[in-house]
């Protein structure tokens, strides 16, 4: 495969993000030479905000997660690439179910706290068995969250996707307090407001409320993944979810992302305008900075004009896929 003309010259270096752990694995769904699934597992107490398309027909791992978001807990995080599960019908939620139950039963918690994102071909059943019979492996191989385990992840959630994307962030709070963000996005086709077609996570070491950190997102979103078009149809698997672990009362080992502290602040939603905004313009350099294809051109639309589709499109390499 060809890497698009519009890749950046080099992956970006992304700060480490304490309570998150990786583990991506090549089980060969669809893809060859690199890693095609991803399970996350972060620290109890981790919360979370998330936005997902506006399409009528979303996608079974979708409806999973926006059944699940209302508790704003999440302790794991599943990525598969190469199938969507979207147009999959009861097989699509049965599939889901299925490997919420296996993670939940390998890491010991809540299938509520088990979120889901698929990524690929839509309309085929997903065969969800190789993914639950690699749990195992998946848990076994879960590391930190550390720069060449996050690339790899980025790695992991590509579909036609000619390059991983990311992005990292740094910025201090009006309490003094520095926190991180790193963030990975994929998106190849359906380029269009109301998501702009893609998978983003974003992990951050500051500790949000739920509800403070959903206050943030969706605003963010409006002004980033929302705001940026190219072919004109929406997905049917879009999500976004922000991931922030509680860290730990103390730290033994300060380095240049973390500052040493016995009592790691909680800020209010005031005191996060900075988070925010950085935040946000990771959301920006992760999907605009890097957008892959062919036509040179993004422009932007208001509020006023933006369609919303459930279509299918081509990826670059033809198939179709979201």
């Amino acid at each position: 495969m060809n890497v698009s003309p519009l890749a950046p010259a080099e992956f970006p270096v992304l700060p480490s993000i304490a309570g998150v752990r990786l583990s991506p694995l090549e089980l060969r769904l669809r893809y060859h030479g690199r890693p095609d699934v991803l399970l996350a597992s972060f620290d109890e107490g981790t919360t979370v905000a998330g936005a997902f398309t506006t399409s009528k027909c979303p996608s079974a791992p979708v409806d999973w997660c926006k059944s699940i978001l209302g508790n704003g807990v999440a302790r794991a995080l599943v990525v598969n690439a190469g199938n969507a599960n979207a147009f999959t019908g009861r097989h699509g939620d049965a599939s889901t179910r299925a490997t919420a139950a296996a993670v939940s039963s390998a890491l010991g918690i809540a299938e509520s706290e088990v979120f889901l994102a698929s990524t690929g071909v839509i309309g085929e059943p997903l065969d969800v068995g190789p993914i639950v019979a690699a749990v195992p492996e998946l848990v076994g191989g879960l590391s930190a969250a550390d720069a060449e385990n996050l690339k790899s992840a980025a790695h992991a959630i590509r579909t036609t996707d000619t390059f991983p994307k990311a992005e990292g962030a740094r910025a201090t709070l009006p309490s003094g307090a520095v926190v991180n963000v790193a963030g990975i996005a994929k998106g190849s086709g359906m380029i269009e407001p109301a998501m702009a077609t893609m998978l983003s996570f974003v992990f951050t070491d500051a500790a949000i409320t739920a509800e403070a950190l959903q206050s943030m997102l969706s605003p963010s979103v409006t002004t980033s993944y929302n705001a940026i078009t190219v072919d004109s149809d929406t997905s049917t698997s879009d999500t976004v979810l922000v991931l922030p672990p509680v860290p730990p009362a103390t730290t033994s080992s300060p380095g240049p992302t973390r500052r040493a502290t016995t009592s790691w602040p909680k800020p209010s939603i005031a005191s996060t305008s900075a988070w925010r905004t950085s935040s946000s313009e990771t959301a920006k350099g992760i999907e605009v900075r890097h957008r892959q294809r062919h036509r040179r051109r993004v422009r932007r639309r208001s509020s006023a004009d933006r369609p919303r589709h459930c279509q299918l499109a081509a990826g670059e390499d033809g198939t179709r896929c979201i």
